[in-house]
């Protein structure tokens, strides 16, 4: 297939273009900068612009562009790069499909989202059609999301990746953690009691080219583990597998001192289960957290 494919230098679009390359697939990706590469596309997403006749010539489009939610410390600015980054990418690209001939569009857009979507559900079990919830993501989610509408309108099959919380020791939710951890001064966040909704990477990896190869999946996917954990029994497994203790909780406050508004969404029980694929036949590789830590810490 030939893929654009926008946010792809990011922790997720780094390695998904290697994977669709190394599958056979052809991946045009798109730049902010001056390209340096023959498979390189510049746009400007605030801007709206995009080259049709580039999009024309995809089978498919993802997109995962967005700055990173937990890179910095929020603030009212950050928050608007959040909200801003997602939606206009989103806009150019569903707008621009839209746009094009009925004959020349990409047959599928894959649009990343997330897990927030569904705001704080406590101990309740959330498959995709449960509604937005209320929060910062949530909100952004529910913009985010029907960003994609005109493409959807055009005709073209569109699925919302609404991705949990990716497991790699180099980036996501478990980079942060490995230098307390190894330090002794890890513990849950928080009561420890609120959901998380984990993916492995290889299993996100999959999932991605399993919805991109079937046709008959749109519409909302929640790209996340079928066995969700809490916050406590991830990290009793964590320490467990890096052989370290596990006993200073962080403090709720302390959270949101040191993460500002983000605090709020790490404290945020998420029990998210992937409905969609697993009535789809996907086949996980990493059903369990044992098992997709153990591969995310020994690569």
């Amino acid at each position: 297939m030939r893929i654009l494919l926008a946010g792809a230098s990011g922790f997720l679009g780094t390695r998904l273009t290697d994977r669709l390359v190394a599958d056979g697939h052809q991946v045009t990706r798109l730049v902010r900068r001056s390209p340096g590469d023959p498979r390189e596309l510049r746009w400007d997403p605030a801007a709206g612009q995009l080259d049709p006749a580039a999009v024309a010539e995809a089978d498919a489009v993802v997109n995962l562009a967005g700055a990173g939610v937990g890179d910095k410390r929020w603030n009212d600015d950050y928050r608007r790069l959040i909200r801003t980054s997602r939606v206009d990418s989103t806009t150019t690209l569903a707008t621009t499909i839209a746009g094009l001939p009925a004959a020349d569009r990409p047959k599928a857009l894959l649009n990343s989202s997330a897990v927030g979507w569904y705001g704080n559900t406590g101990d309740r079990v959330v498959e995709e059609d449960a509604p937005a919830g209320e929060g910062f993501l949530a909100d952004v989610c529910r913009v985010w999301e029907a960003a994609t509408r005109p493409a959807e309108d055009a005709g073209v099959r569109v699925v919302r990746l609404r991705t949990g919380l990716p497991l790699h020791r180099d980036g996501g939710l478990l980079k942060p953690q490995l230098l307390p951890f190894k330090l002794g001064i890890a513990g849950r966040l928080g009561s420890g009691r609120q959901w998380l909704p984990w993916i492995s990477m290889a299993d996100w990896l999959d999932a991605t080219l399993f919805l991109l190869e079937h046709d008959e999946i749109a519409g909302p996917v929640n790209v996340a583990g079928p066995n969700p954990v809490t916050n406590a029994e991830f990290t009793r497994e964590l320490a467990r597998q890096l052989h370290r203790p596990a006993i200073i909780p962080i403090p709720a406050l302390a959270l949101k001192v040191a993460l500002g508004g983000f605090a709020h969404e790490a404290l945020t029980s998420t029990r998210v289960v992937p409905t969609v694929l697993t009535r789809a036949g996907y086949p996980f590789r990493h059903p369990t957290v044992p098992g997709a830590l153990h591969t995310a810490l020994n690569p």
